[in-house]
């Protein structure tokens, strides 16, 4: 097997919370993302909020404003790259139980609505993270920061 990760980006869809986007950068630069796509009202650098969580990965960890997910996923798409969006759906395949292809980007949603259906649909595959407690979900940006993890087991 090469040494060589391959690309891994991630999708960040309306995120609310400029503290969840800094700990996005954070775990992005952490796990080896390529690049990070900001899509619909997901705020942007430079911004004091993201800096706090960010510790300066908003800096140097690649990014693009895309207002349109579903415009950029169709152009991922074009270029061979497989949607996964991370979703709590019980039609979700466990995290643990997924093999993914590379390139391969990665879609987290809105901290409260979740993935948008438009982009549920135009995703390759659903993975969730398997929940043990009471909760039914995380903070997207742990559960962000566990899948990228996941994602990268295979290149430690």
């Amino acid at each position: 097997m090469s040494t060589k990760k391959p690309p891994i980006y991630l999708i960040a869809q309306n995120i609310r919370s400029l503290y969840n986007v800094g700990s996005l950068f954070r775990c992005a630069d952490i796990f080896g993302i390529d690049k990070i796509y900001l899509c619909g009202y997901t705020a942007t650098p430079p911004r004091k909020e993201i800096s706090k969580t960010a510790l300066g990965a908003e800096q140097w960890v690649a990014w693009e404003k895309k207002w349109q997910t579903h415009t950029l996923i169709k152009e991922l798409k074009a270029n061979g790259v497989k949607i996964v969006a991370l979703e709590t759906a019980s039609a979700s395949r466990p995290l643990p139980k997924f093999k993914p292809k590379f390139p391969l980007a990665l879609v987290v949603g809105n901290e409260v609505k979740g993935i948008s259906p438009k982009i549920l649909q135009l995703a390759d595959e659903t993975v969730k993270i398997p929940m043990l407690g009471k909760k039914e979900s995380l903070n997207v940006a742990i559960a962000a920061g566990i899948a990228m993890y996941q994602l990268n087991l295979q290149f430690f």
